[in-house]
């Protein structure tokens, strides 16, 4: 797959610039929702995020399957990251390898999302100048991820952890951007906006199962626009 060599510092990275992503994470912190898809692909995964697009959503995240190969997911984020260039931030999810992190690279993601907080995986993606959000539940966890350069921490799993917690996180760190992820619904979200959510990663609430498989797009772009109304209402 002609994945890049991590350790090539003069070549590979003087040509990306050695800086984030910028465009990436703006779209992230801007508009709020970070789209999570876990085993759509083809027909089925670009007709669905056709319909997020025109529902507003402008960052979609493809996770990688642990049980299965590379070869699907990559082929996804660059199918998305071509059709959607210049329109939608393209990243990578559940990175947990050097190996999946340098094939979301080559294949066009612009951020890299991962359960945890893995030092060679933060560290690898700043260097390749892409953003970092890893996964974090715990203060201490949130601080070292921080400190080990990701832009975005996310707070995981959110929905089962709670607003209130996600807020008690927030008020001795407030100088770090939190995302609030997995179980995050229509019915929660203000309340992790609230508690002060810089973004929010939504999975089965957009890529619907049973309407993906009927092809009832312009029902999960009713859906999207919903989210994506709410994630932007301000809070009193």
């Amino acid at each position: 797959m002609g994945l890049v060599d991590l350790n090539d510092n003069n070549d590979i990275f003087e040509a990306k610039g050695m800086g984030i992503d910028m465009d990436a994470l703006s779209t992230i912190l801007d508009t709020k929702i970070i789209a999570i898809s876990r085993g759509n692909y083809n027909e089925n995964l670009i007709g669905s995020v056709e319909a997020l697009y025109r529902a507003g959503i402008r960052a979609v995240e493809v996770t990688f399957e642990q049980d299965k190969g590379l070869e699907m997911t990559a082929d996804s984020i660059k199918a998305l990251s071509e059709r959607f260039y210049g329109r939608m931030a393209i990243g990578a999810g559940t990175v947990l390898t050097l190996e999946q992190l340098e094939c979301a690279h080559s294949c066009g993601a612009s951020y890299i999302v991962s359960p945890n907080t893995d030092q060679e995986i933060i560290s690898a993606t700043k260097k390749l100048g892409l953003v970092s959000i890893p996964g974090a539940m715990t203060p201490t966890e949130i601080v070292t991820a921080h400190k080990l350069g990701a832009d975005i921490v996310k707070v995981f799993p959110a929905g089962l952890l709670g607003a209130k917690y996600f807020k008690a996180l927030r008020s001795p760190l407030p100088n770090i951007r939190l995302a609030a992820v997995a179980g995050i619904t229509l019915s929660n979200l203000a309340d992790f906006a609230a508690a002060g959510a810089c973004a929010f990663g939504i999975s089965s609430g957009l890529f619907k199962t049973d309407m993906i498989a009927d092809g009832r797009f312009s029902e999960i772009e009713r859906i999207a626009r919903e989210y994506s109304n709410r994630s932007m209402q301000k809070n009193d």
